[in-house]
């Protein structure tokens, strides 16, 4: 196959000059002299790789890794240090939102622009336009100054100026997380569209799922350097479990409480949560839990007069702020006759079904109707799940289940 896109051996380093001249005589001063504070920063070392037409390339890695400076290379904003980028065909980039527009021409007046840099002519650009428009949504503000769009107005024109020239090489960054989830899911659509047409595309986003289901290959860089080129799902499933062996090392020794400020505390504190412990099988208190693993929460009080029957509960929000599970022992018929002093509760998971994520519980004691709280800690500790070994990807649980086929002139199948 035809590589469209190579790097070979390429590297990109930025001069950063720590001491500000504000003077015209400072600036010439710097300029002479040699012991000026000057920093190297090589944002790239020694990258290659190859991309084939109609191959999709996913670039991963942590913020500051050297992602975006790729695409700049490969778009010529920026050139290499070292090392060399060769290019072939026409293409189309969505780096920084904006980019390539004049924010004192119309939206109208920048599809031409646009279509002017990209080789079309205005006649071709003027086919185009009703597409454009219908596609970005912007309706009758594409004759109004772009310097005036939302950042959603910028999105969209930008995306549809892009993908309505039929580049042979599309090129998006993080932009696409502008827009609202309708948009979002259109523009996916499209670049699903693109790569059925044998379009080469490179695409940077820290979905990793998505960076999976639509790429062929990936490349993981860390602080400039290449750590692993290959499939896209072996190159993912390395890097992801980089980020758990780095968060495991980091939680070892922290509690699991959230800091301050984190979620609310309310109640009248007849007895109250003293603390809240997250454990394993091992009954170690953990931050980091496993998909199937046992948990344990251990809710830890203190009655400071007795309390006959009070319900103690729990929940389990995701980040999101979606509520994800809330027990509590009345409605599992678990009755606690009183409380008097010191104690714990404890709220048994045999096998944690969540999914990889990051969740915050909430731990709460209330009187028998429920209605009068005792003490509430409303998302208040954290717990952060990670699915090295689980096939499932998608949403937030992990459940059991099998699939049955059976074809026309087919044995049934099970697995």
């Amino acid at each position: 196959m035809t590589n469209v896109i190579e790097f070979d051996h390429v590297s990109k380093r930025f001069v950063i000059n720590r001491e500000r001249a504000d003077t015209i005589q400072g600036r010439f001063a710097r300029l002479l002299r040699r012991d000026s504070h000057v920093e190297e920063f090589w944002a790239l070392r020694d990258l290659s790789f190859r991309v084939a037409k109609g191959e999709s390339l996913g670039l991963v890695g942590h913020n500051g890794a050297g992602k975006s400076t790729a695409l700049k290379l490969m778009t010529r904003i920026l050139e290499p240090t070292s090392g060399q980028v060769r290019m072939h065909g026409r293409v189309a980039a969505l780096l920084e939102l904006g980019s390539g527009f004049h924010p004192e021409l119309s939206g109208r007046e920048n599809v031409f622009l646009n279509g002017s840099l990209l080789g079309f002519s205005r006649r071709e650009m003027r086919a185009k336009l009703p597409e454009i428009i219908e596609f970005s949504e912007i309706g009758e503000f594409i004759d109004m100054e772009v310097k005036h769009y939302s950042s959603g107005m910028y999105t969209r024109l930008a995306f549809a100026v892009a993908t309505a020239v039929d580049p042979e090489i599309l090129i998006t960054d993080e932009v696409l997380a502008v827009g609202d989830e309708s948009f979002q899911r259109k523009c996916m659509e499209r670049i699903y569209r693109f790569r059925q047409q044998g379009k080469t595309i490179i695409f940077v986003s820290h979905a990793l799922d998505t960076v999976r289901a639509l790429c062929d290959q990936a490349v993981w860089l860390d602080h400039g350097t290449p750590r692993a080129a290959g499939p896209a799902g072996t190159v993912i499933d390395a890097y992801l479990a980089d980020v758990n062996r780095r968060e495991q090392a980091k939680a070892l020794g922290q509690s699991s409480v959230v800091e301050e400020g984190v979620g609310n505390r309310h109640g009248t504190r007849e007895v109250e949560i003293t603390r809240v412990e997250l454990l394993d099988a091992e009954g170690r208190e953990r931050l980091v839990f496993q998909t199937h693993s046992p948990l344990t929460v251990r809710i830890h009080y203190m009655a400071h007069q007795r309390i006959t029957r009070p319900v103690f509960g729990m929940g389990i929000h995701h980040e999101n702020g979606v509520w994800v599970y809330g027990p509590n022992t009345h409605f599992d018929n678990v009755e606690i006759p009183l409380v008097d002093g010191v104690g714990y509760v404890d709220f048994n998971i045999p096998a944690l079904p969540l999914l990889a994520g990051r969740y915050l519980i909430s731990a709460a004691i209330h009187d028998q109707s429920e209605l009068h709280a005792y003490d509430v800690h409303d998302r208040r500790f954290r717990l952060v799940v990670q699915s090295d070994d689980v096939r499932d990807r998608y949403g937030m649980f992990a459940i059991p289940h099998s699939w049955r086929w059976s074809g026309a002139a087919e044995p049934v199948t099970e697995r």
